[in-house]
């Protein structure tokens, strides 16, 4: 009987505990630096580190984009809103990709291919003219290591990252991301 209530106070503390962390991490973001950010995919998380490699074999680390306000794009050359959303995205990259920020300096995307086939990835980067230096794939479709790794089941997907690369917001679209974005601007 003793061992039982131990077991259900110990339970109860670790719940206690779990859900204060959760509370802790729904500070903004967008208001405070944040040092020492749990990892995951929350708005208000540190977003996992991604280092994949580009078209020409050079790897691309999301770290290495720091200090930089960045969006995180799933997508993939087959997938037709993926493709109907590109021209946005080449629009926001082009109109915000040198502003100031109050969450940093400048706009970049870092895109990451759900393709299988490198030339369809790479006519669709020039035809859609996503003129940015981020693309990277594993070019394993559904299998890519990093959709398993921020839990993407369909596409198009981003997270919308700050000059820490805490997580501002998810998947926004169109109009909602260029408002999004438009709000942080210096």
């Amino acid at each position: 009987m003793h061992m039982v209530r131990f077991k259900l106070y110990s339970i109860t503390a670790v719940i206690a505990i779990l859900t204060f962390s959760s509370c802790n991490r729904q500070k903004s973001a967008e208001n405070k630096t944040i040092t020492n950010a749990i990892v995951g995919l929350e708005i208000g998380d540190q977003a996992p580190d991604l280092a994949f490699q580009s078209p020409d074999g050079k790897t691309i680390t999301l770290s290495s984009l720091r200090g930089s306000i960045v969006l995180v794009d799933f997508w993939a050359s087959w997938c037709l809103p993926c493709r109907m959303e590109n021209p946005n995205l080449v629009k926001l990259y082009r109109q915000y990709k040198n502003k100031d920020f109050k969450e940093g300096k400048g706009f970049t995307i870092y895109s990451v291919s759900l393709d299988t086939k490198q030339k369809n990835w790479l006519d669709a980067i020039k035809q859609d003219d996503l003129d940015w230096e981020n693309h990277v794939s594993d070019l394993k479709g559904w299998y890519s290591v990093p959709a398993a790794m921020y839990q993407i089941s369909s596409i198009p997907a981003n997270f919308l990252l700050n000059r820490e690369g805490i997580i501002l917001d998810k998947n926004l679209r169109a109009e909602a991301l260029e408002s999004r974005i438009k709000s942080l601007v210096h």
